[in-house]
């Protein structure tokens, strides 16, 4: 009777395994992020700085927006789902976006709290809140991806889809969150973790051929690109008038850069290191990365310190190797503790139906980092 009990018993739930991969493109895609953050005052100054700064900002955002939707779920909304929503991205966002008005107004005198208007990197919380909202709609259409594409090239002809809400930029990455989405679906990252090491050092040379080839594209290039403010799009946040060119073939050249930047973002991808690594551990605390690294750089390019001689190449490495330390220490347990109760606020309290449940090691942040 008692074998017959166990026999019936369901089998408890097995722990889930967390892939170095992921951990490790996570940390890899924020710390570029940083760089990219802490470098942009020294552009205007130096054609080197310039170049690092497009080299990154082809794909670095796009392949965040990958890693996102890899972790995303396109189930129907349900009670949890939506508490899940309000806790992990809009509380963070209005706490982070009142946080940032008082130090602005500390700083700079600025008296104005405006919640549709997202401060500095604020707004890829709102953009993964809108992605997560509409992703269940969007995948009950046929050729999903092609509906994506389409919205986020054609938003570029409308001069009234702005910053406000970061819906411009949602809806411009929109199709980088959707195939992170499906490649879940799909086997080849699978195939590329168990790929043998012909395969992958064959892979891996191609990807450095071709980050190679656009580095040394921009390289070149550096004057014209300047000219063009090519940086600017690669925001994703403005119109094609509002960047300068309202030709018809505007939306043709934004369809370009997208489409290179998922060639590069799979040369980033084949970079990163399939197994454990001393910056694995990191990439479970992305979101205290991404959300706290520009109150740290906040004051470095407010005064004004990275312009002139000190957008000279020493200074850019040392930006550069600063921005790493930035991100190895945002990451560690002593800020999380610190730092938790903004980044990752319980919010039970909030709702009428609480969940009173402990989360358990299967919660995860939008990100997809590890929620304690």
């Amino acid at each position: 009777m008692t074998t017959t009990a166990a026999a019936s018993a369901p089998a408890a739930p097995r722990p889930k395994v967390r892939i170095p991969l992921w951990d490790n493109a996570r940390w890899a895609s924020v710390a570029l992020v940083v760089i990219g953050h802490a470098i942009q005052r020294q552009t205007s100054d130096s054609d080197n700085a310039l170049t690092l700064y497009l080299f990154i900002y082809a794909f670095h955002m796009p392949a965040f927006a990958i890693i996102s939707g890899y972790f995303a779920k396109a189930d129907p909304p349900t009670g949890r789902s939506m508490r899940r929503l309000i806790g992990d991205i809009l509380v963070p966002y209005i706490v982070m976006q009142a946080i940032w008005t008082f130090v602005q107004w500390l700083v700079e005198g600025k008296n104005s709290f405006n919640p549709t208007q997202p401060h500095w990197t604020l707004w890829f919380l709102l953009a993964l809140g809108i992605f997560r909202v509409v992703l269940p709609y969007l995948v009950q259409l046929r050729w999903p991806m092609l509906w994506a594409v389409l919205f986020a090239v054609g938003v570029g002809y409308f001069d009234n889809v702005d910053s406000t809400f970061s819906l411009s930029r949602a809806i411009g990455i929109a199709p980088f969150f959707l195939l992170g989405w499906y490649l879940r679906k799909w086997p080849i990252v699978d195939w590329w973790r168990r790929a043998g090491a012909g395969v992958v050092w064959g892979v891996r040379a191609g990807a450095v051929a071709v980050f190679g080839a656009w580095f040394a594209v921009v390289y070149v290039n550096i004057t014209p690109f300047r000219e063009f403010d090519l940086r600017y799009w690669f925001f994703y946040d403005d119109s094609f008038k509002g960047l300068g060119e309202n030709e018809w073939w505007a939306g043709l050249l934004r369809l370009g850069l997208m489409l290179f930047a998922v060639l590069l973002s799979a040369a980033f991808f084949a970079l990163i290191p399939r197994r454990e690594t001393w910056f694995t551990a990191f990439g479970q605390a992305t979101m205290y990365i991404y959300l706290l690294h520009s109150f740290v750089l906040y004051p470095i390019r407010e005064t004004g310190i990275l312009k002139d001689e000190h957008a000279s190449a020493t200074w850019l490495l040392t930006m550069v190797l600063a921005s790493v330390a930035i991100a190895v220490v945002l990451a560690s347990p002593l800020v999380q503790r610190v730092f938790r109760p903004i980044i990752e606020p319980r919010v039970d309290w909030l709702f009428v139906e609480r969940d009173l449940r402990r989360p358990g090691p299967r919660r995860t942040d939008p990100m997809g980092s590890r929620r304690r």
